[in-house]
């Protein structure tokens, strides 16, 4: 498999950092700013658009970069995520983007500043559906009414 590594660094004012598990880059490079959606510059334009939704306290913002329906549990999960770490002024230090999954899948890696000195770094599986890009930033996601849940159980013969 060809492994394929994009770095982006923002230098954008009004948009807070966020990282995890990553490191700073000693040089900062401009972004280029495309907007299509299926660009690599897709899954940065994701991750300013999680900062953003953080900053302004927007569960709907959240509810969208993450690609999820905007229900009762996506709206309470988006409020937990808000309660810790929204309305921190967060400064996007750096972002690594890594395709490592294929074109359409992989994972984000950001770290960023806020008030009073605190760090957020955050990695994210990234998945581009329908030509967007979104950030796997759910974990209590239903499993569907009528679905049965999956067994590690070994299959009767």
């Amino acid at each position: 498999m060809e492994r394929r590594r994009l770095l982006a660094v923002p230098a954008v004012p009004a948009v807070p950092a966020v990282a995890t598990g990553c490191s700073a880059q000693a040089g900062k490079a401009e972004p280029s700013h495309s907007a299509s959606s299926e660009s690599p510059d897709g899954v940065h334009h994701a991750v300013e658009a999680y900062v953003d939704a953080l900053n302004s306290r927007s569960a709907a913002g959240l509810i969208k970069v993450g690609g999820v329906k905007d229900e009762g549990w996506s709206r309470q999960e988006a409020a937990q995520i808000l309660a810790d770490r929204g309305g921190q002024e967060w400064k996007i230090k750096d972002v690594q983007i890594d395709h490592d999954m294929g074109p359409g899948t992989g994972s984000a890696c950001l770290l960023a500043d806020g008030k009073a000195g605190k760090s957020l770094r955050d990695t994210f599986t990234v998945t581009r559906e329908k030509g967007v890009w979104h950030l796997a930033v759910f974990t209590q996601r239903p499993n569907g009414k009528d679905k049965e849940s999956s067994s590690a159980d070994k299959p009767a013969s």
